[in-house]
């Protein structure tokens, strides 16, 4: 059940996230699923230490750690941006 909650919420956060940085047209359903997962999980390793919260990856459904996982998605966008574009959003 926690595998399920986790592509929900992912795509949720995925698709806010690309919304934030402006890649909303460029991702599908699957890249926003896939870019809530590893946002969530970059945002646990940098951000998680800061907040004192665990992320959506470590059943923890706060909002704070909602928020967290959001952080690490939009990250892990501008990352990509950075690297393919030259620069970020």
């Amino acid at each position: 059940m926690n595998f399920i909650i986790w592509i929900v919420i992912g795509g949720i956060i995925g698709w806010l996230a690309s919304l934030v940085m402006k890649t909303d047209a460029q991702q599908g359903l699957f890249l926003n699923v896939v870019v809530g997962i590893v946002g969530a999980l970059l945002g646990g390793w940098l951000l998680s230490p800061l907040f004192g919260t665990g992320t959506i990856n470590g059943d923890d459904f706060s909002p704070l750690s909602l928020l967290v996982s959001f952080l690490g998605a939009v990250i892990l966008l501008a990352i990509v941006n950075l690297v393919f574009r030259g620069r970020a959003r």
